[in-house]
């Protein structure tokens, strides 16, 4: 059985700035989509992408040519 570790608060506020295009798409995809909760699109779009880079870019002992 694995045991849920406690959430987190977030308490960090990212701000950034779209023009009115990006904007509008934005509002249209949720619309569409039924999406209600801007923020959580964003993180669970973005927070993957960053994640997975995080881990392709880690250090490694042996370069990935000598790996293969």
């Amino acid at each position: 059985m694995l045991l849920k570790s406690a959430p987190r608060p977030r308490n960090k506020r990212v701000v950034f700035a779209l023009n009115e295009a990006e904007h509008n798409a934005l509002l249209s995809y949720c619309k569409k989509y039924n999406i209600s909760n801007r923020s959580h699109l964003i993180r669970s779009t973005l927070m993957p992408s960053i994640l997975k880079r995080f881990n392709e870019d880690y250090p490694t002992l042996f370069h990935e040519e000598e790996m293969h």
